[in-house]
């Protein structure tokens, strides 16, 4: 095979560290934003904060050389100061005596005027400081341990406590509590339901059943509320036999299987659903995520216009130190120099990419607000269609920018705080020929449903009908999608027995 050498010419797409950077930064949210910047300020010395109190560019050279006499003058003050009281402190130390009885307190020799740090240690929380949330599990435990049990009937109850969700409910079997133990306890089941009823009465109420019909029982035999004792039968009747019956919401059957009267079946149902279906809920509750804005959208009262501005509070202001900067020296290639010489380019990009995305940031939210002024003057009814290809289009972008901006960034409007992506949303025809968006049909959605009769609710082929009654063509699986999305119940589990 011949060597020989051969010039090719070719286009190729590549990108750049700065790009690469520039994009990263796009897509993250504020709190990674957040995170990021901090890294940045830890290991880049070229980078520092802006703090709010920096007005170095507006105090005169005499203005500071006054400050500065001013706090020579009471640098001195306090230094004399300071001398007269080493002057008390030491004829204070005098007066102690030099053997101390035992049981001598520390406060009646030293007197503490002070707590350390000037907070009060009386009224601190130390307990609070570093305290993680109660578990289900815990407040069990904490029960059992304040319980007079023998040791065979507390290890039996630890392990029914451990087979316990979130929920309060027992996730396993008795007999699989019983085969857990060793064969030389010889544990019998009648031990295991025994204490399983013990641990049945804990707080909450109800926590450790085996069903639901179990969880409703244990909580209405402990129900204190002024209830007739034929309406307490009547709740028990239904929990243990027609459970089903009153899921399915068929109160014709429930009427006629129980032989009630309506208005005896509505105070029945009443009482049932008074009973927490979930009790451990509440002793265990979800994590709360808090989400800042990025976007802050408000209408001026002079002009009546839509005014968008960037969140102050999700980024610290940055810049370049300029006492690092000046050290930097152009023709000298030693090695702290281009230490400094790459942090300062480093730098520089990193602020670059910061200002374009907020400027992206702001092109795009600048466009989706006077897309949908309707929603922000009017509610999710007056929804315009959107897509990403409409928005990229106006501020002449690719989409897959559009994607990376709108993602995990949020708004402030007087509605409330949505994400970006909220706003984008697919259309349906009308019969004038116009588009309504998917998002203003299921605020319609949930407004006849809210509006409906509670005996006869709307079925979704009354609601297709419904909204072609106002010029919206949507087919019937359509609207059960929307419905469903919604976490509304069909038609059959929404009736209600009303007055």
């Amino acid at each position: 095979m011949k060597l020989s050498l051969q010039l090719k010419l070719g286009q190729q797409l590549t990108m750049t560290p700065q790009l690469q950077q520039a994009i990263r930064l796009l897509q993250l949210s504020t709190l990674d934003l957040q995170q990021e910047i901090h890294a940045a300020l830890e290991t880049n010395p070229m980078l520092e904060l802006i703090e709010s109190s920096d007005d170095e560019d507006g105090d005169s050279d005499q203005d500071k050389n006054s400050e500065f006499e001013k706090l020579k003058a009471d640098s001195r003050e306090q230094s004399g100061a300071a001398d007269d009281s080493s002057g008390d402190d030491d004829r204070w130390q005098e007066q102690i005596p030099g053997d101390l009885s035992v049981d001598t307190s520390w406060d009646d020799i030293y007197p503490t005027s002070h707590s350390a740090g000037g907070q009060d240690v009386d009224g601190y929380d130390f307990e609070s400081r570093n305290s993680s949330e109660e578990t289900l599990q815990d407040h069990l435990l904490w029960q059992l341990n304040l319980t007079h049990l023998s040791e065979r009937d507390e290890a039996i109850a630890m392990a029914i406590i451990d087979a316990i969700d979130a929920n309060g409910m027992l996730t396993v079997d008795t007999e699989s509590i019983q085969s857990s133990f060793d064969a030389d306890l010889e544990v019998e089941l009648e031990e295991i339901l025994a204490v399983l009823h013990r641990v049945q009465q804990f707080d909450p109420i109800g926590v450790g059943h085996r069903n639901l019909a179990e969880c409703l029982l244990i909580q209405l035999n402990q129900l204190e509320l002024p209830i007739a004792p034929h309406i307490i039968a009547s709740a028990k009747l239904v929990i243990r036999e027609y459970l089903a019956l009153l899921g399915n919401r068929d109160y014709t059957q429930l009427m006629r299987r129980t032989k009630l009267k309506e208005a005896e079946l509505r105070e029945t149902i009443a009482v049932i659903e008074s009973l927490d279906p979930r009790p451990g809920a509440k002793i265990s509750p979800s994590s709360t995520s808090y989400i800042v804005p990025d976007v802050i959208v408000n209408k001026e009262p002079n002009t009546g216009k839509w005014k968008v501005e960037l969140n102050p509070e999700t980024a610290p202001r940055l810049r370049i130190n300029s006492g690092y900067a000046a050290l930097v020296k152009r023709a000298d290639n030693s090695a702290e120099n281009s230490y400094l010489r790459d942090n300062l380019q480093e730098a520089r990009w990193f602020l670059k990419s910061l200002k374009s995305r907020n400027e992206t940031l702001m092109k795009v939210a600048t466009r989706i607000v006077e897309h949908q002024q309707g929603f922000l003057e009017h509610g999710e009814e007056a929804m315009k269609p959107l897509v990403l290809h409409d928005i990229a289009e106006a501020v002449s972008m690719h989409e897959s920018t559009i994607s990376r901006v709108t993602t995990q960034k949020y708004m402030h409007t007087p509605r409330g705080i949505y994400e970006l992506k909220y706003f984008f949303s697919s259309h349906v025809s009308t019969r004038g020929g116009g588009e309504c968006s998917s998002t203003a049909i299921r605020a319609l959605i949930k407004k006849l449903i809210a509006a409906e009769n509670a005996r006869k609710p709307l079925s979704d082929s009354k609601i297709t009908n419904l909204l072609e009654e106002k010029g919206i063509n949507v087919a019937r699986r359509t609207i059960a999608k929307y419905r469903e999305s919604l976490s509304i119940p069909p038609s059959n589990e929404r009736k209600r027995l009303v007055d």
